[in-house]
């Protein structure tokens, strides 16, 4: 039996990660088998009683969904329905959300009145939404005036050019300092990025440990600490320190700012 020690593994997965944006070996790799399985279900399904006809012109391949269980991501999916929850517990009738996911703000809509904020806008025709082209290190908000704020897995990629974003190592840190700066005294910030040992992914993200954005939310008053850990398992209302080794956990921070802030 072979066995690669972890350097070899690590220079292995460094390789792949430059190869993945033009040519994508592991994928190439679990697609063979599934070719096989489609061109199988191809003759199969001809042979059925009332089958259609099929045209090669029409044909449109989809591999890799025959899973024992519904594959998700983990990360974006308990964030959001743990921002969603607060933000409707809240009771608030309006809720700014700055470069969050589409859908979380989508399905907000519903229930709230929302301005989306993102260096990108949104053009999209929903009730009770409002798109506004801003970027997070200026915010079009005054010191103090926003109640309700989300800003979920989005600092973390602030100043790596990844979004067409100015390169800044000090992008992360902005941020949080904005985000804070537009917070109301009384009013509620649901924020999350990638916890765990400090590094730079370049260009795809930070990890920042809970102590660092506990730091660069210094002004504001934790209420809640929850994650996702290592082991894609959501964990609610723990100590923020639990997560400080972990390799790439994701941190739920709820902040308040306090009245007279």
């Amino acid at each position: 039996m072979v066995r690669f020690n972890n350097k070899f593994m690590d220079v292995a997965y460094l390789a792949y990660r430059w190869i993945k944006p033009v040519f994508d070996p592991l994928g190439a790799a679990r697609a063979l088998p599934a070719y096989i399985r489609y061109a199988r279900d191809w003759v199969r399904y001809g042979g059925i009683p009332h089958a259609e006809r099929r045209k090669l012109i029409d044909t449109a391949p989809v591999l890799g969904e025959a899973t024992s269980t519904t594959p998700f991501d983990r990360h974006y999916f308990y964030q959001d329905i743990w921002a969603f929850r607060k933000i409707k517990a809240s009771d608030t009738p309006e809720h700014i959300d700055i470069a969050s996911r589409i859908e979380l703000v989508g399905f907000l809509s519903a229930i709230r009145h929302v301005t989306f904020v993102d260096i990108r806008p949104l053009l999209v025709d929903l009730p009770n939404f409002r798109s506004v082209q801003a970027s997070i290190l200026a915010l079009p908000y005054a010191d103090g005036s926003v109640h309700s704020l989300s800003c979920l897995h989005v600092v973390e990629h602030i100043g790596l050019g990844r979004y067409g974003d100015p390169l800044d190592p000090l992008g992360s840190v902005k941020a949080c300092k904005e985000l804070a700066r537009v917070l109301a005294p009384g009013g509620n910030l649901y924020f999350s990025c990638p916890v765990g040992i400090p590094r730079v992914c370049f260009n795809a993200h930070r990890i920042h440990s809970p102590a660092q954005i506990l730091t660069y939310f210094s002004g504001l008053t934790l209420v809640e600490f929850s994650g996702i850990d290592d082991g894609k398992k959501f964990h609610a209302d723990i100590a923020p320190e639990t997560m400080e080794k972990s390799n790439y956990a994701c941190g739920l921070f709820h902040f308040t700012k306090a009245a007279g802030s």
